[in-house]
């Protein structure tokens, strides 16, 4: 999608040279002649970035007047300023009012083209540092459930947090470990520092260590120029390796001479960048089997794993899953803007019944599906019960007959539909207590005894 450009300008030439020119380099503009035409503008779709007019003639408000409502407004949109020959100095007053930048007349084309993709750039900087700084402040919510499994988890992450050591995540898909990794930064005395998060698995052999370590060039007129890597913007602070275990080995080894010297050099580098970074790293592979297999260095993993961390599937903690509803359901209706529901018991034990391959990750877009596709016909009571949810997730219960799809419950005699009902039923929440049969017995109210009793009947 082309970024687009708002133009403010009185004079049509003016706009249409302006927009001439970045159109020809790909970019989306718009125009506009006055203070109140822009703003309609702006609230039409907000632009990337905003080329005004310093004075414009017939205008209820001038290039200045209007700058400052774009910054009580739209403070992180960016504002060029068009200056017409001796009013530079009104231009820079204006910088200092918050534009980004000004231009003056008659337009030099390369400056112009500069300016555009500095003013883009920068901002796009700012929305990076926004969002990396609300990831690693104290907005970011506990894990959130009661069972034994996760209870050790958080036990870990409180004893290992405040110290320098390394800690390696194992588990599967989905289950939490990036939200390990930044409670283990949020609670360590590198809070206030920068937490960066590398997926080791999205970059090609020939990227991840410039990725990771940077890179230096020499340029044609000997200048030197320096891409700065994911260990160096972390210093002080936490580099997260997702999916260390997809390292290349050329990169497996200048991580572990990293590990051991504290210090690396660029790709292209001569020069060694001292760093202080603790490393949080995970995986969601059989690390010993690639070890086995040559894959994956051993020496690496050990110094890389000082402290282990295993974070369970959700199919064995189904406890967990109302909690998780619970916040799931808080986030998302906070997000989209969306009437506050809650789950019934009854659809809780639906979900809980389910295996969530996808772990925590698929419920949550299980959920976020469920709350957009409800969100026009909510119950009056703001309670979504089970005959709510959509087919895939409320088909938790087994068949009549496993062998015979068509088989209906309605055609067997009272005896047989009822001991159809019953071992589904109680398969169904043995599953959801993940074979707990006193707490199974206590939900369905049942005596332990009298159950044990009733699954043997029914050959469970």
């Amino acid at each position: 999608m082309a970024l687009d450009i708002l133009i403010i300008d009185d004079e049509d030439d003016i706009r249409d040279l302006i927009a001439g020119i970045l159109e020809d380099e790909g970019y989306e503009t718009r125009q506009a002649h006055d203070a109140d035409s822009g703003l309609n503008e702006i609230a039409r779709r907000r632009p990337s970035l905003v080329f005004l007019d310093i004075w414009m003639q017939g205008s209820r408000l001038d290039g200045l007047q209007l700058l400052d409502v774009f910054q009580t407004h739209h403070p992180d949109m960016p504002v060029v300023m068009i200056s017409g020959h001796g009013n530079v100095e009104t231009a820079v007053s204006a910088i200092r009012r918050g534009a980004y930048d000004y231009i003056e007349k008659p337009f030099k084309i390369d400056r112009l083209l500069l300016i555009t993709q500095r003013a883009m750039e920068s901002a796009r900087l700012k929305t990076e540092v926004a969002d990396l700084r609300e990831r690693s402040t104290n907005k970011i919510v506990d894990m959130a459930g009661t069972s034994p499994a996760l209870q050790q988890v958080k036990a870990i992450i409180e004893k290992s947090a405040p110290t320098n050591s390394r800690i390696f995540i194992s588990g599967a898909s989905g289950t939490g470990k990036g939200l390990c990794a930044r409670l283990i930064h949020q609670k360590s005395p590198r809070a206030e520092a920068p937490f960066v998060e590398i997926n080791c698995s999205l970059y090609s052999p020939d990227e991840v260590q410039v990725v990771l370590f940077g890179r230096e060039t020499r340029e044609k007129t000997g200048t030197l120029r320096i891409e700065v890597g994911a260990l160096e913007r972390a210093h002080g602070g936490t580099l997260y390796l997702s999916e260390v275990a997809t390292l290349p080995i050329p990169a497996q080894a200048v991580l572990l001479r990293t590990l051991v010297e504290n210090k690396f050099n660029r790709v292209g580098g001569a020069v060694a960048v001292p760093i202080d970074v603790r490393i949080i790293s995970s995986s969601s592979q059989n690390v010993a089997q690639l070890i086995e297999e040559g894959r994956f260095r051993s020496d690496l993993f050990h110094r890389l794993s000082i402290v282990p961390l295993h974070v369970s599937p959700l199919k064995e903690r189904r406890e967990d899953v109302p909690p998780l509803v619970e916040v799931f359901i808080e986030q998302i209706c906070r997000m989209h803007n969306l009437r506050s529901l809650s789950v019934g018991e009854d659809a809780v034990a639906v979900l809980q019944a389910q295996d969530w391959p996808g772990n925590a990750r698929q419920l949550r877009n299980s959920i976020e599906r469920l709350l957009i596709l409800v969100k026009d016909q909510a119950p009056p009571d703001g309670i979504i019960t089970a005959a709510l949810l959509p087919s895939d997730i409320g088909e938790v219960l087994p068949t009549v007959g496993d062998t015979d799809a068509s088989a209906h419950l309605m055609s067997l005699p009272l005896r047989e539909a009822r001991e159809v009902f019953e071992r589904q039923y109680l398969l169904a929440q043995i599953e959801r207590f993940g074979g707990n049969i006193s707490k199974t017995a206590e939900f369905v109210g049942m005596e332990r005894s009298a159950l044990h009793r009733k699954i043997k009947s029914l050959g469970l």
